[in-house]
């Protein structure tokens, strides 16, 4: 039986939703899942596990193949300033994201997702999928491609923040893992986001993504 170690961040949702994952496709398979600071005090210890952070948090004594992925996306300033710089991309703000699915064969590209804030509570909530125009679709997808491709980033669902400045596209942030946006895939697409970063550790295939029936 293998075992999996799930890293959660301060939101539990994405943790439980690939926990959920990995049992639907390798039932028995023994999943743990810990928080940093668990990590930190060695109560939690990987131990030969395949280990699964859902948090940009990682202890620097954490080893599993996205960690130089990992410290790019942790620092946002300097990830804004290489696209930037390198990719000659418009930077900023924004709550849409791009989720990409990339496979050991090439990068899947599902529907994109949106957010919008609570005028209350200030809360988001997420909606998928963003109908976007064949122009900004093919700017996303040029970007992420040439973005993941630079960070020669390993197989792993990604999701891709951006934002708009006037018709073009803007780059906020790189997720290396599905992010709590990523769960209102559950349901929506199939497989979710959840079930192709599991995959995608795992090398398994993964030959579509589309938008369950009924869902505009």
């Amino acid at each position: 039986m293998s075992k999996v170690l799930i890293v959660a961040g301060g939101e539990k949702g994405p943790a439980a939703s690939l926990k959920a994952a990995i049992a639907q496709s390798h039932p028995l398979t023994e999943v743990n899942i810990c928080g940093v600071s668990e990590l930190n005090s060695g109560a939690s210890a990987p131990g030969g596990a395949i280990v699964c952070p859902l948090t940009l948090d990682v202890p620097s004594h954490l080893v599993f193949p996205a960690q130089d992925v990992f410290r790019f996306c942790g620092n946002v300033s300097a990830a804004r300033d290489r696209v930037a710089q390198d990719l000659q991309v418009p930077v900023g703000g924004g709550n849409f994201w791009l989720p990409v699915v990339l496979t050991a064969k090439g990068p899947l590209y599902a529907e994109a997702i949106g957010a919008e804030a609570d005028k209350q509570s200030g809360e988001l909530s997420y909606s998928q999928p963003v109908h976007l125009s064949d122009v900004w679709r093919q700017q996303l997808y040029e970007l992420a491609y040439r973005l993941l491709n630079l960070l020669n980033a390993p197989p792993a669902t990604y999701l891709m923040q951006f934002g708009f400045v006037g018709e073009r596209i803007c780059f906020d942030r790189l997720w290396p893992f599905p992010a709590a946006p990523a769960i209102v895939s559950v349901g929506v697409q199939v497989p979710d986001l959840f079930v192709c970063h599991w995959y995608c550790l795992t090398n398994q295939p993964i030959y579509d993504i589309q938008i369950c029936s009924g869902v505009t």
